[in-house]
């Protein structure tokens, strides 16, 4: 480049740049600069060029102002580093090594010029330099990463050898600022190599080999950086300590002569600005320093921080910097010892941290109170609370990741565990530091430990010693504190006496709801935990609390922030918040408590003393709580939750619950002081808070209540009679009294007082006018008022009609809402019965689960008096049944077509067909900060415009009733199968009733997918479940043929728009508004008229049959996206649960590998073996999930054995009309773009292989049609398959091992492919497998080799000696990985035939993209030269010292 080029690049540059001179550039003028810029990164010598202007001590260009020349070296400099650095990814390794050398070395000239010292150097560096430093670091940093250790041996000497030397690192004693910029390229050089090589995503930009390398090559040379790194240091932070002695002494003789800085003289000034600005620099020296350590602390050798030699000694100097505030020298102190806490420390590196810890904190303390005695401030004032907020937060978060990380240390050790010794001090001085900690006035101080304790208190090894105790007082303080609510408002108002702290602590009250959420969450484990370890402390600690509150807040005091309506107490009120924090240390510590701490049992010595401790206090609680008679209505909610709490201290001491019960009923009623006409929202919380109490109470306590059962009877027929009662209180109220019955001994008894307590609602729905009303859809419409809007609009506001209406429809909801509720309550408490709910009055003892072929004599119908003996709600079911069949028939036929076509019409009448406020609102993004459907960004009102179901007005209302209607008719029906009534002889003339229903294809086209969503969901998984052996072909086969063989023609219609199938654009996939349901409705009556509504059912699925009223477009669309992925997922989700690949019959597979193991190992201790993640609280054998194994679990899982083995076969081999389109329906939902639903199928269609593969009828179907939807999959390298290609190619393989190799592989196509022989008769077949009748061992293969799968990929591109390799390969490589790995490099080739051929659906790029996984090279790859160490050599030389001299090299020793 000659220096007319080289004039115009620099021009170019200076232009750009915006240089000094150059003010007055045109818009073309600099459009040209930069098109000059950008050519010259494409010029062959620019690199040469390049070297040439870093080497220049300054680049000056003519042409500034009055034709003076301007200074453009930053710019210049700037410029050229960067093409260097652009070039090093692109050309670098096409250079000589002559070349590369020259390129290292005018990089590090640039680097020693920028390093030079000047005299009279400023001690701040300017922005120019810095920004050339940077640059030159990250230049330096590519460079090594391509060049060291085997290029670039002196590396570490050209950056740790001192400028003179000819390095680029500071002089010794040099000071901080001009003198040691190279310090800082050094220091940043290395943390850039330390983060690329240790990059914990290790991303494809470094190859593995070469980033071994180099840190091999670092650590070798360690011992020439580190020295250098202390020694720099050591003398920086000497340098702080000296300017700040230096200030201190001018403050003092500035106090002692009655001045102020304000008033020091010019020279005093400058002096005193020198030394502070002598304090910074130093300080930012040390900054940088510890910035590279914090690297090295996360990454490198731990002996690089932890070896003591020559006086270096890195973890004494991090302790030591504790104390210094400058530049965040203390936070950066702690960021490496955070990342030191994170490693795996040995025993020795972590006592010496947790034994230097505390001594060190008390010198930082001490400094820090000798800071503020300096300024004339309080230790402990809020200024230094926030000030060292930053730093007390990042000490708590290490000090507990420190306990954290290396609890085994704990557990491990003798000392520890015999409560004495040198560790055992060491560890409690450390915890006590902790606990200590906790007393901050911050919350998020604690908040950092609740992990820590939680996870000591959950180790029995540490729990058994005495290290905890003496800190768990002060640890449940803290947290008890903590979880009290903080008021926002008054740390707006700078009212909170830690306002300041709180502001520093939270960006907004949003950010403090939801730490303070996860805080509580976290504390229910830990107020257990340390009620079970530690009942004294707990029950001390608890009785403090609610005696203090009650004391202090028992009438509301201070009554603050009152109702002006009626002067009393709000939520926001203070005695309000403090008793709602301690509702929960409460209910977590009693439920906590073991029961020897309460009862009357006889234990030894110690427990009899805790005992006598604990009782007395947890008795005067529950007195205090039960005796207290507020006024206020939210001191009754508060009271409630507290009461709630002591459902777990009266199963143990029942003296007062009777009391307690009897206040929450007297709540139930509670009324507004003064009297309203229409109840507040706090009296409706207090009522539904209670009733929910008393389902609690009563679900705890059930036997205990048993005795005054009449009484509680008697009062609520006096409650239910009052008529003040809300339907929510009236069902809560059912479902307390029916967990009471329950515990009644006497299934008769049981039975009637059930049936007495549902005698209402049996009577509401069995009454004429509800009967009338529910005999056609005109009848139910004309019932829900909907009828009357067609002929006077108004009459869906006028009060007295809108009343009337709504009472008669809460009628009937509710009465089906309180029979499901009660029914729910009696069949989760029949489950829990001695014999589990199974009909039957003794289990045998012994039994065998595996045995396929055992009968169980309850397993087919069992009459209805069988059922009672455990459910006593059994008996309601012929009674409730018809009602239930005929509401649900009518409900249904309100989406029909011709019903549709009608009310879609009317401007009123087509909201009962919309979605309701809520369901928009769950479509929606939901954020905390919104306020539900009600808030500030809710949907209330979107869906009729202006109003919403609260107002006066049917219209709103509508939606919400058919949803709550049908939703109730589902799970009453799923409750009939769960409970299994369904299948009793008694119902048999109502099944086909049931099943006319279900099955109607008038019902089932007509169905909105939210509708079918909820069938599939609470009904036909519930059916499939329950259902006996004996009866699958009576009770399953009528309902499931239809409905699997309209779900593929309705997933067919839901997805084809979506995959540019079908004929429909994605437009089609808009909801109906009401702007466009008219002609939609005139359409739909036009096409009823000319005989039918095909075409119309079509869009109908596209959109998802949503009619949303007047939503917005994008949420509108957002609930059509919803509603589909919902409906193929619950569909893929209810696949799954009924072949056990998840659910509770997953459970039982996992317990019978669980059992299988300890017999295969001769380990009986496997059976009582919990997950990893779980303390075993049990004794005894243990369920795979770590509950416990009884003999009633034994018996539950032989049943479901049989289940799941007789269910299978029945949905895959004997009907063709459920196995067929259940096969196809799986096919299709691989190919939805719906991860979700498509990872779940690809585990259904293993268990499929798994059961029929030897079946030749299945061959067609798996062989071509599943195979090719594969192997589509992964060669169209869709976006939306990322992260399960693995599953759709073991799917491939699972196929082509079967159908073709006669391979078959273990449960969900895992293990090696097992190879069948050839059968001896017929060498063109192979031998059937030994478990082909058994797919939960891995199933059977196709005896006679399919072509399908052949043709297949010959149809991709595939030669047939491609074909005949790939099989080769596949059977002298059997193991998963391998044969995965060859399917994904077979596919490669045929996907990048596809490429450029993509579809409505977005491609995966090479970087995501699977096939493509080990394609992608890195950026930097490795070296030829194979690196070679001198410690490498050592270790080799001390094997060759001890081994035979004969086998040795032929030199000896000469060497």
């Amino acid at each position: 480049m000659n220096e007319t080029q080289r004039q115009s690049l620099l021009g170019a540059i200076a232009i750009s740049s915006g240089a000094a001179g150059f003010g007055n550039i045109t818009p073309q003028q600099r459009s040209d600069a930069f098109t000059n810029l950008e050519q010259f990164k494409s010029y062959p010598g620019r690199v040469a060029a390049c070297v040439e202007m870093i080497g220049c001590s300054s680049l000056q260009i003519a042409g500034g102002a009055g034709n003076a020349p301007s200074d453009v070296t930053v710019p210049g400099k700037l410029y050229a580093l960067g093409v260097i650095q652009e070039f090093l990814k692109v050309g670098y390794n096409s250079l000589n090594e002559s070349d590369r050398g020259q390129l290292r070395s005018s990089i590090v000239l640039a680097a020693r010029q920028l390093a030079m010292p000047v005299n009279g150097s400023s001690i701040k560096m300017n922005d120019s330099t810095r920004i050339l430093a940077v640059k030159i670091a990250a230049l330096l940093a590519d460079l090594a990463l391509r060049e060291f250790p085997q290029r670039w041996q002196t590396f570490v000497s050209d950056l740790f050898s001192p400028v003179s030397n000819g390095g680029i690192w500071c002089e010794a004693g040099a000071d901080a600022g001009g003198n040691t910029t190279g310090v800082k390229i050094s220091l940043e050089c290395l943390k850039l190599i330390t983060e690329d090589c240790t990059d914990s995503d290790y991303n494809a930009r470094i190859s593995t080999t070469r980033r071994n390398d180099i840190l091999l090559g670092m650590n070798e040379m360690s011992k020439l950086m580190l020295p250098p790194l202390f020694e720099l240091l050591s003398k920086q932070y000497g340098d702080v300590n000296n300017a700040k002695s230096t200030l201190l002494a001018m403050n003092q003789y500035l106090a002692s002569n009655g001045r102020t800085v304000v008033q020091m003289a010019p020279d005093e000034r400058a002096e005193y600005q020198q030394q502070i600005d002598r304090r910074d620099a130093a300080g930012g020296i040390v900054a940088n320093v510890l910035g590279t350590l914090e690297n090295f602390c996360q990454s490198m050798p731990l002996d690089w921080m932890f070896k003591i030699e020559n006086g270096v000694d890195f973890i004494a100097a991090l302790l030591h910097l504790l104390k210094e505030d400058v530049a965040d020298i203390q936070g950066l102190s702690i960021a490496c010892l955070h990342m030191l806490s994170m490693r795996k420390l040995d025993q020795n590196q972590w006592f010496r941290l947790i034994s230097s810890l505390p001594p060190a904190l008390f010198e930082a303390s001490n400094a820090a109170a000798q800071r503020a005695n300096e300024r004339g401030i309080e230790p402990n004032s809020i200024d230094m609370l926030v000030e060292q907020l930053k730093f007390h937060r990042s000490l708590s978060k290490m000090g507990s990741t420190l306990v954290t990380a290396h609890l085994a240390h704990i557990t491990t050790d003798k000392d520890i565990s015999s409560g004495s010794g040198a560790k055992f001090d060491a560890v409690s001085s450390y915890l006590r530091l902790l606990s200590e900690m906790m007393s901050h006035p911050s919350g998020v101080i604690c908040g950092s430990q609740i992990n820590t304790w939680v996870g000591l208190l959950r180790d029995p090894a540490i729990v058994r010693t005495n290290v905890l105790s003496p800190h768990l007082g002060r640890v449940l303080t803290a947290y008890m504190n903590h979880i009290v609510k903080i008021r926002w408002e008054d740390v707006w108002e700078q009212e909170h006496p830690y306002s300041a702290l709180i502001d520093a602590s939270w960006d907004d009250d949003e950010e403090y709801n939801d730490w303070l959420g996860n805080l509580r969450s976290k504390t229910s484990q830990l107020f257990r935990s340390i009620g079970n370890t530690e009942p004294e402390i707990a029950a001390t600690a608890i009785h403090s609390k609610i005696c203090t509150l009650l004391n202090a807040h028992c009438n509301g005091e201070p009554r603050d922030r009152l109702n002006p309506e009626n002067n009393e107490l709000t939520m926001k009120s203070t005695a309000c918040l403090q008793l709602e924090g301690a509702a929960q240390p409460l209910d977590n510590i009693l439920n906590g408590l073991p029961s020897w701490s309460i009862d009357d049992g006889n234990y030894d010595e110690k427990r009899n003393r805790i005992r006598s401790i604990v009782r007395p206090l947890l008795s005067e609680v529950a007195n205090m709580i039960v005796s207290w008679n507020p006024n206020d209505i939210w001191l009754k909610f508060r009271r409630t939750t507290l009461l709630e709490a002591l459902k777990h201290y009266w199963k143990h001491e029942p003296s007062t619950l009777p009391t307690g019960v009897d206040s929450l009923l007297l709540y139930l009623s509670a009324k507004d002081n003064p009297p309203r006409e229409r109840l507040s929202e706090d009296v409706v919380g207090l009522r539904k808070k209670c009733g929910i109490s008393l389902v609690a109470v009563s679900k705890i306590v059930p036997n205990l209540l048993v005795p005054w059962l009449s009484q509680l009877s008697d009062r609520a027929k006096t409650l239910l009679t009052s008529g003040g009662l809300s339907p929510i209180n009236e069902m809560h109220l059912y479902e307390f009294l029916s967990c009471v019955a329950t515990a009644v001994e006497n299934p008769v008894d049981r039975s009637n007082f059930v049936a007495d307590v549902l005698a209402n609602s049996i009577r509401s729905i069995e009454c004429p006018d509800v009967q009338n009303s529910i005999q056609s859809t005109e009848g139910l419409l004309s019932f829900m008022g909907i009828s009357q809007a067609a002929t006077n609009p108004r009459c869906v506001t006028d009060p007295e009609f809108v009343k009337k209406v709504t009472r008669d429809f809460i009628s009937l909801f509710s009465s089906f809402n309180q029979l499901l509720s009660v029914g729910k309550r009696c069949h989760e408490a029949a489950k829990k019965r001695p014999n589990g709910g199974l009909p039957l009055q003794n289990l045998s003892p012994v039994i065998d689960a595996n045995n396929m072929a055992q009968n169980f004599p309850d397993e087919g119908p069992v009459s209805i008096i069988d059922l009672a003996i455990n459910d006593p709600f059994v008996p309601l079911w012929p009674r409730l049944l018809p009602t239930l069949l005929q509401v649900l028939d009518v409900t249904l036929r309100v989406w029909h077509p011709e019903f549709q076509a009608t009310l879609l019409r009317n401007n009123i009448q087509r909201y009962a067909l919309a979605i309701s406020d809520d369901e928009a609102y769950l479509a929606t993004k939901q954020e905390s900060s919104v306020g539900g459907v009600f808030g500030k960004g809710g949907t209330a009102g979107s869906i009729v415009s202006g109003t919403d179901r609260r107002d006066i007005n049917l219209t709103p209302k509508w939606s919400g009733w058919f949803n709550e209607l049908r939703n109730n008719c589902f799970q009453l029906l799923g409750l009939l199968c769960s409970s299994r009534v369904i299948y009793a002889p008694e119902l048999s003339s109502l099944f086909p009733r049931l099943v006319s229903i279900l099955t109607s294809q008038e019902h089932l086209r007509s169905m909105e997918h939210r509708h079918f969503n909820q069938c599939l969901k609470q009904f036909i998984e519930m059916l499939m479940l329950s259902c006996p052996v004996t009866l699958y072909q009576s009770h399953l086969t009528p309902i499931l043929g239809p409905i699997f063989e309209h779900l593929q023609f309705r997933f067919q219609y839901s997805w084809g728009p979506i995959l540019g199938t079908g004929g429909l654009s994605v437009n089609s996939t808009n909801p109906l508004f009401s702007g466009n349901c008219a002609e939609a409705a005139n359409q739909l009556a036009n096409q009823l008229a000319s005989g039918g509504a095909e075409s119309w059912l079509i869009s109908y699925y596209a959109r998802g049959g949503l009619f949303v009223g007047d939503l917005d477009s994008v949420t509108g669309e957002a609930m059509v996206e919803k509603t589909r992925v919902e409906l193929t997922r619950t569909f893929s989700d209810m696949i799954q649960t009924v072949l056990a690949l998840k659910g509770g019959w997953a459970l039982v597979l996992a317990n019978k590998a669980k059992e299988e193991q300890a017999v295969r190992k001769n380990d009986p201790t496997k059976l009582f073996s919990v997950p990893k993640s779980q303390v075993n609280a049990t004794s005894g054998p243990t369920n795979a999930d770590g509950t416990k194994r009884t003999l009633l679990q034994v018996h539950l899982d032989a049943r479901k054995m049989l289940r799941i083995d007789k269910l299978c076969h029945f949905l895959l081999l004997e009907n063709e009309q459920i196995a067929g389109y259940l096969v196809l329906t799986l096919i299709q939902c691989l190919q939805y773009p719906d991860a979700y639903t498509c990872r779940r199928c690809t585990r259904i269609v293993h268990r499929v292989l798994e059961t029929v593969a030897w079946a030749d009828r299945y061959t067609e179907i798996l062989g071509y049609r599943l195979f090719s939807v594969a192997v589509k999959a992964i060669i169209t390298e869709l976006k939306w398959m990322v992260g399960i290609e693995w599953d759709m190619i073991n799917i491939i393989r699972d196929i082509y091992g079967r159908l073709v190799l006669g391979q078959y592989f273990l449960p969900g196509g895992q293990g090696l492919g097992l190879q069948q022989n050839r059968d001896p008769s017929n060498p063109m077949h192979f031998e059937q497998t030994k478990v082909v009748n058994k797919p939960l061992q891995g199933g059977g293969i196709l005896q006679t080799p399919s072509d399908f799968p052949r043709r297949i990929l010959m149809e991709i591109g595939m030669s047939q000696g491609d074909i005949v390799t790939l099989e080769q390969n596949l059977v002298e490589k059997r193991s998963a990985k391998e044969q995965k790995e060859t399917f994904r490099d077979l596919l490669r080739v045929a996907a990048e035939k596809t490429k450029g051929q993509n579809g409505l659906l977005e491609r995966a790029g090479e970087e995501e993209s699977l096939l493509h996984q080990y394609t992608r090279k890195p950026e930097v790859t490795a070296l030829p030269e194979k690196l070679v160490t001198y410690t490498m050599v050592k270790k080799k030389e001390e094997k060759n010292a001890g081994s035979d001299p004969s086998d040795g090299p032929w030199h000896g020793n000469l060497f």
